[in-house]
């Protein structure tokens, strides 16, 4: 097994861009904190060593209060690394050192990489590294982990720490060490958790009242924890009564005093730029205004969309046009059977339906990653905080719903599990049951398929107008189970705003890469087998032999009712003939377009399809939209392929073929309302299946799992029908 060197920092201090850089892996570095959720690794040579480097989620502390604290104390506490780079962004070094020395007090064998020292001598910020290295003891680093400077030598001096690191000991004030000196003996006298931990550290941990530490004691060793809580108590009440204050706040006050004096030693900040209004402040004058910041936030949204549909039209119009191409040459190539339908009707026109809408995946990624790496969504999340606070969710539910498409193309398994930044349990659960409600990247291709079908004119301002249904649905919902079964108080709200960034060209395409592969490839394996299965439910069982028989014979009547002539002229390749032969043409055409409804009703899927229909058409769908919907369960894009399977099959003339957006459109079936009606369903209804895991996963129980699915589509079906009825009236 390979050596462990763990990577641990403050959120948005540049840990993944090293990890990135260290690797040589891909991960999603977004300028705003919470991007790591979960602990991911990576491997990278050192002199010929190979060691496995894990990229910790980003945290403030370890304190244990959110789920990423809990994940990288437990990795520290349980795999005891060989080795911890901790990285701290150099223009905010008071703050990250919080974390460095709550780190080194557990002593790990420890070096400190102080990122960002390109940005820091911008702003006339000068560290002097071996102070620093000689106050905190260990090696310290000064690194660009963007840039790649001092990454040689930070692997260097990683390679060649020293096995044994003697935690540091800060002095917390004469009450706190007394009590410490005190519990010493009883954590070490029964080996209470002092075989992974340095015995300081667990008494701190008792005297912060951490719950983690605490629980442990009270299971490994219930007579010490108790004896250690009788200390506490004692100190917590002396402390209460002489400064009006507890334990965990003299602890922390101290820390911090003693990181200001190192910083007075380490850091000078050259004096014209001591109280310069550096650009990020320049910015944010304008874009967080209470009220210009709202305008210029649904301006950037808007402008994202129309840049989308405008850019990406002629791109899927050639898609479109190439997969067209494809379908008659199988059609030509092939003769009728099940192996032709298969091939045109499941793989082509399936897939191809949902592939068509790439170019639009591609540019609507491409600004959503410029967005992030600016850090313009950090500031959107600032802005809708005093919103969400109303509603009954907390300052951090913001970012799992933009994750989850609240900027349409996201996706609601990372934003769900971005919703672990938030403490409080009932906002955490508020926050995973509504996320789904956003517009991620699989409900795009419906709402470009139903846009270009019945809303050409104004398809930038109809994604808008979707956008904004999502999160006035989303924060409704929340609000709800807030008042109802999540009850309970909000909690406060504390956002790091990072500086500005220009995103460089490198990292936009490598991001705007990823998510198009990502849905490249799910439409050449999920989206393909499950069109395939849905194909072959629409397909089978086939017509009986006397059904069929009746059709041919409707159509022998038909001839016998043209001269020979026509029927003749009507067989042979000349491209003008009469207008008798258009009439029986046409006459035959319907009779087949007949017998292909009722096959389709006939299968499987149409009769589960015809089961529904007497309660759907209700909210306007008919049984093909049936058969979408329910294929939607599994994945949204199954919609948009489902469809264009159902209208494949129903095609009798393939020289004929229509994009399936224009099929939509010239359908007896659909309608503006029906359009607006199936945007809303799908908008509100339950969350994919991958989705739906997670949210089991995430909320501890698959009860969780199943009040999503049925409260979802329950409120989507009623919100479809009220739309349906309101706009066919």
């Amino acid at each position: 097994m390979s050596n462990i060197i763990a990577l641990a920092g403050n959120p948005n201090s540049g840990k993944t861009t090293l990890f990135n850089r260290l690797t040589g892996t891909v991960q999603h570095v977004a300028n705003y904190p919470g991007v790591t959720v979960e602990k991911k690794s990576g491997y990278c040579a050192i002199h010929n060593t190979k060691y496995e480097i894990v990229d910790l989620p980003g945290t403030y502390s370890l304190s244990a209060y959110s789920e990423e604290e809990v994940v990288t104390r437990n990795f520290l506490i349980d795999e005891r690394p060989e080795a911890l780079i901790n990285v701290v962004d150099a223009t905010n070094l008071e703050r990250n050192l919080s974390l460095t020395v709550q780190l080194l007090e557990m002593g790990i064998p420890t070096c400190i990489a102080i990122n960002l020292m390109d940005a820091a001598k911008k702003r006339g910020i000068s560290i002097n590294s071996d102070n620093l290295s000689e106050l905190m003891g260990v090696p310290v680093v000064p690194i660009s982990a963007r840039n790649g400077d001092g990454i040689g030598e930070l692997g260097d001096i990683t390679q060649n720490l020293s096995v044994k690191c003697s935690p540091i000991e800060v002095f917390y004030g004469s009450d706190i060490e007394e009590a410490i000196e005190k519990m010493l003996p009883i954590i070490e006298a029964d080996k209470f958790l002092s075989k992974s931990l340095p015995s300081r550290w667990t008494a701190l941990k008792y005297l912060e009242e951490d719950e983690i530490t605490t629980g442990l004691g009270e299971k490994n060793s219930p007579e010490a924890s108790k004896k250690l809580k009788l200390i506490v108590n004692k100190v917590a009440k002396h402390i209460g009564e002489t400064l009006n204050t507890y334990p965990e706040a003299v602890i922390a006050d101290y820390r911090y005093g003693h990181i200001r004096s190192i910083i007075k030693s380490v850091i000078t900040i050259k004096e014209e730029n001591q109280n310069r209004v550096y650009l990020t402040e320049k910015i944010d004058n304008i874009i967080l205004n209470r009220f210009l910041g709202p305008i210029i936030m649904v301006g950037v949204i808007f402008m994202l969309y129309y840049l989308t549909f405008t850019l990406g039209e002629y791109p899927m119009e050639l898609i479109g046009s190439i997969f067209e191409r494809i379908s008659q040459f199988a059609d030509a190539s092939l003769s009728d059977g099940i192996l032709k339908s298969l091939l045109i009707s499941g793989a082509i026109d399936g897939v191809g339906g949902v592939l068509g809408f790439t170019p639009l995946i591609l540019f609507m990624f491409f600004g959503i990653a410029i967005l992030e790496d600016s850090g313009y969504l950090t500031r959107m999340a600032f802005m809708l905080d005093r919103l969400f606070s109303f509603f009954g969710l907390h300052g951090n539910s913001v970012m799992p719903f933009i994750i989850s498409g609240g900027i349409m193309g996201g996706c609601a398994v990372p934003g769900v599990m971005a919703a672990r930044t938030i403490k409080s349990p009932k906002e955490r659960l508020a926050t995973i049951l509504t996320a789904p409600f956003m517009n991620c990247g699989a409900k795009l291709p419906i709402f470009a398929l139903l846009v270009a079908a019945f809303f050409q004119k104004n398809e930038a301002s109809v994604m808008f107008i979707i956008t904004m249904i999502s999160w006035v649905g989303a924060l409704i919902a929340a609000k709800i189970l807030r008042i109802t079964v999540l009850k309970g108080e909000n909690s406060p709200f504390v956002m790091e705003l990072p500086p500005y960034r220009l995103p460089t060209i490198r990292g936009l395409l490598m991001h705007t890469w990823e998510k198009v592969w990502q849905y490249v490839k799910k439409a050449g394996t999920t989206i393909l087998a499950i069109s395939i299965l849905i194909w072959a439910m629409m397909t089978f069982p086939k017509l009986s032999e006397a059904e069929k028989q009746t059709f041919s014979q409707q159509k022998e009547q038909i001839q016998q009712q043209y001269s020979a002539a026509t029927v003749k002229e009507l067989t042979s390749e000349q491209k003008n003939i009469s207008a008798a032969a258009i009439e029986l043409k046409e006459k035959l055409s319907q009779i087949d377009k007949n017998a292909s409804e009722l096959q389709l009703r006939n299968s499987i899927a149409g009769r589960f399809g015809t089961f529904l229909e007497p309660v759907t058409s209700l909210a306007g769908f008919d049984w093909r939209t049936n058969i979408a919907l329910t294929g939607g369960f599994a994945a949204k894009e199954v919609i948009v392929s489902t469809l264009g399977t159902a209208y494949s099959l129903g095609d009798v003339d393939p020289e004929e073929a229509k994009p399936l957006a224009t099929k939509l459109a010239n359908s007896p079936g659909w309608s503006t309302a029906t359009a607006w009606s199936l945007i809303v369903f799908t908008i509100f209804y339950a969350p994919c299946l991958v989705t739906v895991v997670c949210i089991a996963k995430e909320a501890g129980s698959w009860k969780w799992a199943a009040f999503s699915i049925m409260f979802n589509t329950s409120l989507a079906f009623l919100l479809s029908t009220i739309v349906y009825q309101i706009m066919s009236a």
